[in-house]
Order: structure tokens, then sequence, then C-alpha cells
């Protein structure tokens, strides 16, 4: 592989506009800049998490999507490029099966906490909604790939139960919501 960013200051983008990977530019507030930008924020949160000390199996599927948001944005930077496919939706689905397998049913709402690991998830879990809400509001101007919503969406539950996992893990708790 050959040098894909050579030069970092390149200052095209001090008018308010960025490339795109097909050469197109657009202003930097447009809907596919924001759900790539959304995207990215996510990718790093994932790997915020992936700092923390993890059960094998989340930590096996954080790292396959983070490989996965990386092809999403790639993706969203050519429109009508198809990256995203079944295989990853099915992936996604197959992993909160996995995970949801040992939890209890939930009988309360379960807020945000619990211990680092499972907080720093619960944060990844609110970025994948606004990703996924950025992605339908691309969507609706320039329609996308309808299986990349689908893949934001199963995301979201996933890092829900990922969450959950993390907060019981080495003998923790989650935190259950309760009327004030």
């Amino acid at each position: 592989m050959g040098h894909r960013l050579s030069k970092i200051v390149t200052r095209t983008g001090d008018k308010g506009t960025t490339g795109l990977a097909t050469g197109d530019r657009v202003a930097k507030t447009h809907a596919r800049i924001r759900a790539l930008g959304d995207v990215d924020e996510l990718n790093s949160q994932l790997g915020v998490v992936l700092t923390q000390d993890l059960p094998e199996p989340v930590r096996k599927a954080l790292t396959r999507i983070q490989h996965q948001l990386f092809d999403l944005g790639g993706e969203l930077s050519m429109p009508g490029a198809v990256v995203v496919g079944e295989k990853q939706l099915m992936e996604l689905e197959r992993d909160v099966l996995q995970l949801n397998l040992d939890l209890p049913p939930l009988k309360e709402f379960v807020l945000p906490g619990g211990n680092a690991p499972a907080a720093a998830c619960h944060l990844a879990r609110a970025i994948a909604r606004r990703a996924e809400r950025s992605l339908w509001m691309l969507n609706e101007a320039e329609p996308i790939n309808p299986i990349s919503l689908r893949f934001a969406n199963r995301l979201s539950d996933l890092l829900f139960v990922s969450a959950r996992v993390l907060a019981r893990a080495d003998g923790g708790k989650e935190v259950s919501w309760r009327r004030t």
C-alpha cells in the first residue's frame, strides 16, 4: 500500500468545504459530512472502550466493528458505493444474540454506568444512535445503502447488550433506573 496521506495540512478546507473520495467537494455542513463525522466519533469511542479490560467475546466483536465502521466511512465518502452488506449485518445480529444469552431479562430501564467499561460502552451506544440519525438524515436527502441503515440500528443494540455484559463482568452490577 502506498502513502495515503503524505500531506496533512492541505488548506483545501479553509473555505468550508471538504473533499470526498470521488474528488467532489461538499460543504463541511453537508449531511454526508455530518454522518461521516458521527461514524468517526463512534469509531473513536469504540477505541476508548477497547482500552478497557474486556471479556474476549466483547473485545472480538468491537474490534471487528471498528473495521466495519471504517468501511462504512469509506462508503459514505463515495456516494453510490456499497461496502457494508448482509454479512456485516448478520455478524452483528449473531453477536447480539450470543452476548444476550447469559443476561437476565430486563425488568427496569438500565442507567449508563456500572463501571468504567460499561459507561464507555453506553457512551458509544449513544453516539451510535446519533450516527444512525445522521445516516437517516442523509438518506432523506440522498438515498444511501439501506443495509448501512440497518447496520447502524443493530449496532446500538449490540452496544447496549455489550454494556450490560461489561457492567456485570467481574461481579459488577448494572444500575437500574428508579422513579424519583
